[in-house]
């Protein structure tokens, strides 16, 4: 397993490198958004989409080369939907990887233009026609990423959570949440790394589909495991803010104990698709376990 956490440092590094020839220099008129979006975006983080994504691609052995460009777009994305949660008309918060918030290190306007900039950097960079995929298929990652970023995927289920402080809801409609929220770019990430593939087919996309399903709802539990059970300076962020703001949670809604039981319920029927899958799939079950046994 050392192997594969090595090989996860270098598309750690790869993406980080990436994203950093993409950015806009803080030299480029205007300079304070550049140096607030850079400042967003080079900061402290897991970077689990562009592992995803990478590891995703590596199935079918689909070049790094390549793989960088989605990879980029999806953490731009993630970027920018992390920059609006944080405002005080979201989820107000001055915590973001271990450090002060956009809006906390600069203003809310100026967080507020970081995050358009980033959503429609992301698209830009995915639509670049240097690109080396079949056009059909880079249409085809433009409008999974449009999805997964919009009403019907993370901007919806940031919108039903906002709503839903406060109430009880079922286990199913605290799913559709997260499917939403947090799951859908999860699937954007496993299924972008798919379609660098040319000769991708319509029945492994479907058996990645629902595994990025389970490993995205597996990932929202574990996070919410981790506001109970982590500490402010491991997580990176304020530990317990989901309690004090009364928000949904599965700990809330099953207990601890059935919490953590259904993420690993969720990873063993991830774990078990991929076996269905002809390929390198060891890096997606790496990080699938990960995803599931993290501390921050």
């Amino acid at each position: 397993m050392q192997h594969i956490k090595e090989k996860m440092g270098v598309f750690q590094e790869r993406s980080a490198q990436a994203l950093d020839q993409i950015l806009p220099s803080i030299e480029i008129l205007p300079n304070r958004l550049h140096e607030a979006i850079r400042y967003a975006v080079l900061g402290k983080g897991k970077k689990i989409r562009p592992l995803l994504v990478y590891s995703a691609g590596a199935i079918f052995g689909a070049p790094d080369e390549i793989l960088d460009t989605p990879a980029c777009a999806v953490e731009l994305i993630h970027t920018y939907s992390l920059v609006h949660d944080d405002l005080p008309s979201m989820d107000n918060d001055d915590l973001r990887r271990g450090r002060p918030t956009c809006h906390k290190m600069f203003d809310e306007a100026t967080a507020l233009l970081v995050g358009d900039s980033l959503q429609t950097l992301a698209f830009q960079v995915l639509a670049n026609p240097s690109l080396a995929v079949p056009s059909d298929h880079q249409i085809r990652m433009i409008e999974l990423l449009s999805i997964a970023s919009g009403s019907l995927g993370m901007a919806g289920g940031q919108a039903v959570d906002l709503e839903s402080v406060g109430k009880q809801l079922t286990l199913s409609e605290l799913e559709t949440i997260h499917t939403l929220k947090t799951g859908a770019l999860i699937r954007a990430s496993v299924l972008l790394g798919a379609w660098c593939y040319p000769k991708i087919d319509t029945s492994t996309l479907e058996k990645l589909d629902q595994f990025a399903l389970r490993i995205g709802l597996a990932f929202q539990i574990q996070d919410d495991v981790l506001d109970v059970e982590s500490d402010t300076d491991t997580l990176g962020k304020p530990q317990g803010s989901d309690m004090v703001k009364d928000k949904p949670t599965y700990p809330a809604l099953l207990g601890l104990d059935q919490a953590k039981q259904k993420a690993q319920i969720l990873l063993h029927e991830a774990t078990e698709i991929l076996k269905s899958i002809d390929g390198t799939t060891e890096y997606l079950e790496w990080l699938a376990r990960f995803i599931v046994t993290r501390n921050y």
